[in-house]
Parts: C-alpha cells; sequence; structure tokens
C-alpha cells in the first residue's frame, strides 16, 4: 500500500504529527524546518500504524450513511437514538419528547433545524456541566461559545474561554463531563503532562472510559 500524504502543514510546532481523518486521509504536522525527506521517512517508520489508522478510518466511513431526515430515522442526544416523526400541525420546528418530532413546514431545512436545536441543547447542558465542576476547584472561566468544529472536542482560549462543539451534545453526560473536565483544567496547565491528568482526575476519577468511548465513536457524533 502506497501511503499519499494529503496535506503537509508547517508551524512553529517541536515535533512532527501525523494525522489520519475522517475521510481516511493523512495529513502531516511538522515543525519550519523539517524537509521534505525528513518527513517521507518518518512516514515510512510509521507505515503499519498509518495502514491501520486509515482502514479503521475508512471502516468508519463505510458505517456513515447521510441522514435522509425520514420517518424512523435515529438522531442522537446525549448518548440516546431517537427516532423521528414528522408532524403536520406543530408551532415548533423541532421537539424532543420521546421521539424527536419535526414540523413537516420545516422539512425542506431540516438538517439546519437540527443543528440550531443541537446549538441550543448544547449551550444549556454543557454549561450547566461546566458551572458544577468549576465550582468544584474553583475554576475561573470567561464565557462558553458553542461552535461547529469538526476536529476538536473542546479548547481552552488564552482569554479563559470554553469553546466545545454543538455535536458534543449527541454523547452520553460522562462523555461530556470528561471533556469539560479536560477543558477546565486547561485553564491552568495548558499541557497534556502527567500532573495534567491528575488533575482531570481528580475531577473525574474514571475519565479514562470516556476517553476511550470518545476516541472509539466519537465518529458517529454528526449528521
Amino acid at each position: 500500500m502506497d501511503i499519499k500524504i494529503e496535506k503537509i502543514i508547517r508551524s512553529k510546532r517541536k515535533s512532527i504529527a501525523l494525522q489520519i481523518t475522517e475521510s481516511a486521509t493523512l495529513i502531516v504536522k511538522a515543525p519550519l524546518n523539517v524537509n521534505d525527506e525528513v518527513i517521507r521517512k518518518t512516514v515510512l517508520r510509521h507505515k503499519r500504524w498509518i495502514e491501520r489508522r486509515i482502514k479503521e478510518a475508512e471502516e468508519r466511513k463505510r458505517k456513515l450513511t447521510p441522514k435522509e431526515f425520514v420517518n424512523g430515522e435515529g438522531f442522537l442526544y446525549l448518548g440516546r437514538s431517537y427516532k423521528l416523526r414528522i408532524v403536520e400541525r406543530q408551532k415548533e420546528p423541532l421537539k424532543l419528547e420521546n421521539k424527536f418530532y419535526l414540523s413537516k413546514k420545516f422539512l425542506p431545512r431540516a438538517r439546519e433545524v437540527f443543528i440550531e436545536w443541537y446549538k441550543k441543547m448544547a449551550y444549556e447542558k454543557i454549561s450547566e456541566r461546566v458551572e458544577w465542576y468549576a465550582k468544584m476547584r474553583g475554576f475561573k472561566y470567561n464565557k462558553i461559545n458553542i461552535t461547529n468544529a469538526q476536529r476538536k472536542w473542546g479548547s481552552c482560549s488564552y482569554l479563559g474561554n470554553l469553546n466545545f462543539p454543538w455535536r458534543l451534545v449527541m454523547a452520553p453526560l460522562s462523555v461530556i463531563d470528561y471533556v469539560v473536565a479536560h477543558e477546565l483544567v486547561h485553564l491552568e496547565d495548558k499541557s497534556h503532562s502527567k500532573s495534567f491528568w491528575t488533575k482531570v482526575k481528580m475531577l473525574l476519577s474514571d475519565y479514562e472510559k470516556s476517553k476511550d468511548w470518545l476516541k472509539k465513536n466519537g465518529y458517529l457524533l454528526r449528521l
């Protein structure tokens, strides 16, 4: 198997990083002063790892089918799948009870309606969890932003802003708590050192389970 590098991103980083995207392509992140030959040798050295990861990404792609927004189709919220029902008379574009109820009037823009709903619920639920864990350890943050990020599950800016993608609200609450704890600790520690993970564990003793769940199932959290 020939390994194609989709993109090389050079920056002020200190080491080479290999990333397999959800579309099963290889992106190489490299320091500014590293030449193409060094990158090529690094890719060849990790050939088996790259091939395995690409195969896994291709398998995930096969499992994912585009949403059709039809009756009976399942949509995730807090780790549970709810079936969709399209209804004639409903004031709200979309509501969740025992099922997702979508007004037929809004069917032509169903995806946008779902995203708007997810963003609203993500802000409510994630804000609640941030406040809970911030009080637990006295973390001080600036504000919470809900984003359209496709790769990151969370980020913490130098201004103390906490950023989370709306699709995170599709995950189980325990997974949301892990991402929240992770970003709150980044307010104090920007690294991923041993001390960083110790602080995360102080907030969430079984965070490893949620971290593993997200690694294995995160690709499912999308429309």
